[in-house]
């Protein structure tokens, strides 16, 4: 457990919020460092200087692509997942038209963008994955009322309780039901766990952010395949081959190729030192304390992903005594006027509220130790039965 900057000195900070975001890797560090300083310029110039710089951006590109699997011409670099996934359902809708279609437990930059544009929105099972039926009889829905769908966007996995979606399935059914329409997948949760390789040939658009596999903030990208023609969120100075205007994040774009490459070599190891410590952590918390609820079956979601629901609790008094003992979680609730409600995504599970009020959001990654999990396990147990009054 390091000790990390905002912690008092002496004190160890038990993080168990991956999902939020990942430290990053001192390989994506050291690898952005010289573009932060002597290779400053601009990589849209024309000199040497510049020309040089464009063509560690194309590099970084040849990795990345390496690493999702797709062509080095397909990616394109942009700020974070969230433009990521705009751009996707805005620059399709603006360019096709048509209706957008997603699931109810979408995060929010695809729910949204989805919402604004007036599509559809389908179910969601008990484990948080769309609903197969739903989405096809949507999708017929729609083709018999004389729209079309031209964009389906279903996240790889999901960002609070870890869920994988069946991708294979939904490209199977869009394919039949609305053979026009894009299919889009917010993969921000999935580099760490799932080789990306086995995704992307499902999909036409694939969007990833770096800070969750060990890049930094603010750089992020979408991949556009071949045949896939969206309308560009931002208009300027034709970067990316006229796909996202605007100069680009350098030392971002080398640290996220350089975290996702270590990501890629990693993820099998990783994977399987994690599962042991996820399942130590929750099988601890769960030995622990009565009615308490594992949200998602482990074997329907991500190892990273320690997602609990405990009745009778409510998750920001929770979460303020394990603040209080140095341990970083987060909940899938949010507070609104005051009161305490589920997390859209909970609802669409059809958590119910007694559990999902409770809810509490362990992520784990390629930093976590067996000592960070067995003093978070400890934690919990002791602040929940503090909550609960000592039973």
């Amino acid at each position: 457990m390091d000790t990390l900057v905002g912690v008092d000195a002496g004190d160890t900070l038990t993080y168990l919020d991956h999902a939020a975001t990942t430290p990053m890797r001192a390989e994506a560090v050291e690898a952005m460092l010289p573009f932060l300083t002597e290779r400053f310029a601009n990589p849209s110039g024309s000199h040497r200087f510049a020309r040089s710089v464009r063509q560690v951006v194309d590099e970084a590109r040849d990795v990345v692509a390496d690493a999702i699997g797709c062509e080095s011409g397909e990616v394109v670099f942009t700020g974070c997942g969230t433009e990521s996934d705009n751009a996707a359902i805005v620059g399709t809708l603006n360019r096709h038209g048509g209706v957008a279609v997603c699931p109810s437990a979408e995060h929010h930059a695809v729910l949204h963008a989805v919402q604004h544009g007036g599509g559809r929105i389908v179910g969601v099972d008990a484990a948080g994955r769309v609903d197969l039926t739903d989405l096809a009889a949507t999708l017929d829905e729609v083709r018999a009322g004389g729209g079309h769908v031209s964009i389906v966007s279903v996240m790889a996995v999901n960002n609070e309780v870890g869920s994988i979606n069946p991708l294979a399935e939904v490209a199977a059914i869009v394919r039949e039901h609305a053979p026009r329409a894009l299919l889009h997948t917010d993969a921000v949760q999935a580099p760490c766990w799932i080789d990306l390789r086995t995704i992307t040939p499902h999909v036409q658009l694939l969007a990833l952010s770096a800070h969750k596999f060990g890049g930094p903030k603010g750089v992020g990208l979408l991949v556009v395949r071949q045949g896939a023609v969206l309308d560009p969120l931002l208009q300027g100075g034709g970067q990316e081959r006229d796909r996202r205007s605007g100069t680009h994040n350098v030392a971002g774009i080398v640290a996220m190729a350089e975290a996702l490459r270590i990501t890629d070599m990693e993820r099998v190891a990783d994977n399987l030192r994690i599962e042991l410590l996820r399942d130590r952590l929750v099988d601890t918390v769960l030995g622990g304390l009565d009615d308490v609820t594992e949200t998602v079956p482990r074997d329907a979601k991500v190892v990273g992903s320690a997602h609990i629901c405990i009745a009778d609790v409510e998750s920001e008094a929770l979460l303020f005594l394990l603040d209080e003992a140095n341990v970083c979680a987060s909940a899938a609730s949010a507070c609104a006027s005051g009161a305490m409600e589920p997390s859209h995504v909970l609802a669409a599970m059809g958590v119910d509220r007694r559990h999902s009020l409770g809810a509490l959001r362990m992520s784990l990654g390629a930093t976590t130790t067996e000592a960070e999990v067995d003093h978070a396990a400890q934690v919990i147990v002791e602040s929940v039965r503090r909550l609960r009054g000592g039973r």
